[in-house]
């Protein structure tokens, strides 16, 4: 992922994810959080976090597609 890139959320998908933050807090920790704490983290996670997840992903993606490509050339006749 380039410097210049951030991931861009809808903002359903912001509030389901927001809503899902409170929701952990809520049930594993026992706390209440507001919307301002959950956007601070959702933010953190977004900037900070999520962009290792995205180039571990397009690294997977490389590898399987090199496997697939070594799979079809095996067949040549």
């Amino acid at each position: 992922m380039r410097n210049d890139d951030t991931i861009k959320l809808t903002k359903e998908k912001r509030d389901e994810m927001l809503s899902a933050i409170k929701n952990y807090f809520s049930k594993e920790r026992e706390e209440e959080i507001g919307d301002l704490a959950s956007g601070l983290i959702l933010d953190f996670i977004v900037k900070d976090l999520a962009p290792e997840f995205y180039n571990r992903g397009v690294c997977d993606s490389y590898k399987y597609m090199q496997d697939m490509i070594e799979d079809l050339c095996s067949i040549q006749k």
